[in-house]
């Protein structure tokens, strides 16, 4: 946990105390749109897994409301991620059980890739239904 620059440890830790409740306070295409703004001039040095870890980690020491779902991790993942340089997108999608309810599921995708899954789910059974940036393009420029 450590490993990451102070300054890095502390966006990301601002980034898990505000994104979570955002997501259950305003719609989710507004909130990616801002999430996904990315900087240009910013190309942070660090170890992206490593920078996963940390934000689990830290999700997972809050109190239950900022428990890390899927969508929670995904969306402090994808702002801070877009925000350090890096081209990733961020998708939504959905699958239906056996009983006929539907699950879904938020990853983000690297090069047309599931990028820092934990491994809980397989993104390849669930329908995408939404990605951010919303026109499928991972752009930083």
């Amino acid at each position: 946990m450590s490993s990451l620059p102070l300054i890095w440890r502390l966006r990301a830790g601002a980034a898990c105390l505000f994104i979570p409740p955002l997501v259950n306070m305003t719609s989710f295409g507004r909130l990616a749109r801002w999430l996904g703004a990315s900087n240009r001039s910013r190309s942070a040095d660090i170890d992206d897994q490593a920078a996963a870890e940390w934000v689990t980690d830290f999700l997972h020491r809050l109190p239950d409301s900022w428990y890390p779902t899927c969508l929670r991790r995904s969306a402090v993942l994808y702002y801070l991620l877009r925000r350090s340089g890096r081209p990733v997108q961020m998708w939504l999608g959905v699958q239906r059980n056996g009983d006929g309810s539907l699950d879904a599921h938020a990853w983000l995708v690297s090069d047309g890739q599931p990028y820092l899954e934990p491994g809980t789910s397989d993104p390849a059974l669930y329908t995408v239904i939404a990605r951010f940036p919303e026109d499928g393009l991972a752009r930083t420029a």
